[in-house]
């Protein structure tokens, strides 16, 4: 778990807020449904991990682009 916690804890909020969040007639809706879902957790999305910041925000100060 210390090495996969953060893909496994990924798939696991995917399954929850996409694959399962509500029924689809197809695997193409699915599939639609996911980029909405992606665009939503890692630029938008606060995660309790990084102090309520979005994935995006550590990731530009770590490549110098400090907000």
């Amino acid at each position: 778990p210390r090495t996969n916690g953060k893909a496994e804890r990924f798939i696991q909020t995917s399954l929850r807020e996409w694959v399962y969040a509500q029924p689809y007639h197809s695997s193409h809706e699915r599939t639609r449904a996911m980029q909405p879902f992606l665009r939503a957790y890692n630029p938008a999305r606060p995660h309790s991990a990084l102090a309520q910041q979005t994935p995006w925000l550590p990731l530009n100060n770590l490549l110098g682009n400090d907000n």
